[in-house]
C-alpha cells in the first residue's frame, strides 16, 4: 500500500546551526534564521529549504505533509498559509510541545497520522525523490540504506561526520538486525550502511516510542525506538539506497547547499 502521508521533524533546538561560525558569512536572512535554530526556513536562493523538502515529497507523490514544529511556529505558519501556500502538497502543523527528542515527536504526530503509513523524515536533509517515491511504495515499515562512501562521494557530507549518523546492521534477506545511534567504534570501511532518519513507518511504531527510554544525550531517539522495536520483533524492511543528499546542519553547510540546488526551483 502506496502510503499518501509524510511526517517532517522541525522541532528540533538547532544547536549546530546556532553555534556561531567566524569562517561563515551568511545573507542577513540566513544570519536570522541561523540564530534561531531552525534550519528548515534557512533561505537558499531566495526560498527556505524546507520549499526544496516539500516539492520533492509532491514529486514523489505525497500530498499530505504534517510539520512538527515548537510551539512559537508563528512565522513558519504564516509563510506556508499566507505568504506561499503549496499548489501540490497540503501542509499541516503538529505541535511538539518540548523539545524532546525525535521518538516524542513521532508521538506527537499520532492523532495526525488516522492509522495510514506514513513516511518521517528530518527538516535538515534533502533526499532523492526516487528513494522517496520507493520507500512510499515498500509494503511494510523499512528504510533506504545509504553506503557511507558513496554519501561522501555524492552528497555535501564530510567523512568525519558519517560519525555522527546511526549505523544498521541488516540480515541477507535486507530486514534490520539492529540499529546503533551514532557510534563509538564504526565498522570498518566498505560495510558501513547508514540511516539518514527517512523512514516508512505504520502504528506499531508509537508504542516503541513510548517505551523507549532517554537515550544518553536526555533524549527519546527515534533511532533507538526503531532498535527496540526490532527487538520486540517488528520487521523493518532496507533497501540499498544512493545519494545525493544535501544536509544542512550547520552555518557552514548553507553556501555548498545553495550551489547545489542553484539550478532547481521547488514547487511544492
Amino acid at each position: 500500500m502506496t502510503t499518501g502521508r509524510a511526517i517532517v521533524l522541525a522541532r528540533g533546538l538547532g544547536t549546530r546551526m546556532r553555534a556561531p561560525d567566524s569562517s561563515v558569512r551568511l545573507t542577513p536572512e540566513q544570519q536570522r534564521a541561523a540564530n534561531t535554530g531552525v534550519k528548515a526556513m534557512m533561505p537558499l536562493n531566495g526560498r527556505p529549504f524546507l520549499d526544496f523538502i516539500l516539492s520533492s515529497l509532491a514529486d514523489a507523490g505525497i500530498p499530505r505533509v504534517a510539520l512538527v514544529v515548537a510551539p512559537d511556529h508563528t512565522a513558519l505558519r504564516r509563510y506556508y498559509e499566507s505568504e506561499a501556500p503549496p499548489s501540490r502538497i497540503r501542509v499541516d502543523f503538529v505541535v511538539q510541545p518540548e523539545a524532546l527528542g525525535t521518538a516524542n515527536a513521532v508521538l506527537a504526530a499520532e492523532t495526525w497520522i488516522a492509522g495510514e503509513p506514513f513516511l518521517t523524515m528530518n527538516a535538515d536533509n534533502l533526499y532523492p525523490v526516487d528513494v522517496l517515491r520507493k520507500l512510499a511504495s515498500l509494503s511494510e515499515p523499512g528504510l533506504p540504506a545509504f553506503d557511507a562512501e558513496e554519501l561522501v562521494a555524492l552528497s555535501n557530507i564530510p567523512p568525519e561526520r558519517i560519525g555522527s549518523f546511526a549505523i544498521l546492521d541488516v540480515d541477507e534477506r535486507d530486514y534490520l538486525k539492529g540499529i546503533v545511534e551514532k557510534p563509538a567504534n564504526l565498522p570498518p570501511s566498505g560495510e558501513r550502511l547508514i540511516s539518514m532518519n527517512c523512514w516508512r513507518f505504520d502504528e506499531q511504531i508509537f508504542s516503541a516510542c513510548r517505551e523507549v527510554p532517554r537515550s544518553a544525550r536526555g533524549e527519546f531517539e527515534l533511532p533507538e525506538a526503531v532498535g527496540l522495536a526490532v527487538r520486540q520483533g517488528a520487521k523493518f524492511k532496507t533497501f540499498r539506497a544512493q545519494g545525493p543528499i544535501l544536509d544542512l546542519s550547520t552555518r557552514a553547510d548553507a553556501a555548498d547547499v545553495a550551489r547545489r540546488l542553484a539550478d532547481s526551483s521547488p514547487r511544492p
